[in-house]
């Protein structure tokens, strides 16, 4: 037979987060949403929903209010502030002054890549797998491992540097028809 406290069981612990003892997540980690997942950091997933928001407007050629864009993509606003400002500094929008002003994209949709956004709010990528690299000219397993480290960083470039603003509002729109007709 099993024995049992006096006191009887203890009530469940409240916590207003994680369970006690599970890790929590660091601010500003980067972090995926599904297993197979590429990791992007909040900063740069806020900006590119930021700018596809922009690119879904831009017919329009009115300014955006930054609080039409956090509520359309469900981002909080005391980020995008920032985000908006390395975006407007690497070229990708431009703000407009006034009662009526706002966001716009500062060059067409069909010229600003998801590799730019990514580079405005995460500054250029860098060499993949250093330790591999540094240890390639002693390591045969070093150096196939750098290879593929390094392959796997082109393709990712290759796929970033070939979607644009459009392509991706193209994809919501075929989407939300394809949804509709549902």
């Amino acid at each position: 037979s099993a024995v049992r406290p006096a006191h009887g069981p203890s009530p469940p612990m409240k916590t207003n987060g994680p369970v006690a003892g599970a890790a929590r997540p660091k601010r500003n980690a980067a972090f995926t949403r599904e297993a197979d997942s590429m990791r992007l950091t909040a900063r740069t997933e806020y900006a590119a929903l930021a700018a596809v928001e922009l690119a879904r407007r831009a017919a329009a050629d009115a300014p955006v209010g930054l609080r039409t864009i956090c509520e359309a993509q469900h981002v909080p606003s005391r980020f995008l502030v920032h985000i908006l400002l390395e975006l407007k500094r690497a070229g990708i929008v431009a703000s407009v002054r006034g009662a009526s002003g706002g966001y716009r994209l500062a060059r067409p949709p069909e010229t600003i890549t998801l590799q730019e956004i990514r580079d405005a709010v995460e500054g250029p990528s860098e060499t993949p797998a250093p330790l591999t690299s540094e240890l390639a000219p002693t390591s045969r397993d070093a150096a196939v491992l750098r290879d593929a480290w390094l392959a796997a960083a082109r393709a990712q470039a290759e796929i970033l540097e070939g979607t644009t603003l459009a392509d991706l509002v193209a994809r919501s729109r075929a989407q939300a028809e394809a949804m509709y007709y549902i």
